[in-house]
């Protein structure tokens, strides 16, 4: 998890059963970390695998070949993404 000197203001909430309590607390204690910094780190961990996964893909040989193909290929015209690109993405704070 990024060091960061912002103070947290986020409030999150959860239930667990007491043996996922048990074993939260003892990892935590072992790790020599209050159980918010534990859950939160492993949390945040866990988020960012996520996403990454969500950019690699598995392909065989012949997709990865007609992947190479298609990126081979000279340009064209997409009025479609030109506007797409114009455009501020939602992410960004307007």
């Amino acid at each position: 998890m990024p060091a960061t000197t912002t103070a947290r203001s986020a409030r999150l909430g959860l239930r667990a059963t007491p043996e996922q309590e048990t074993v939260l607390r003892r990892a935590a204690e072992v790790a020599h970390k209050s159980l918010t910094d534990f859950i939160l780190d492993a949390a945040y961990r866990a988020a960012e695998q996520t996403l990454l996964d969500q950019r690699l893909f598995m392909v065989s040989g012949s997709q990865y070949q007609a992947l190479l193909e298609m990126l081979d290929r000279p340009e064209s015209d997409n009025a479609g993404l030109a506007d797409l690109f114009s455009r501020r993405p939602v992410w960004e704070k307007k």
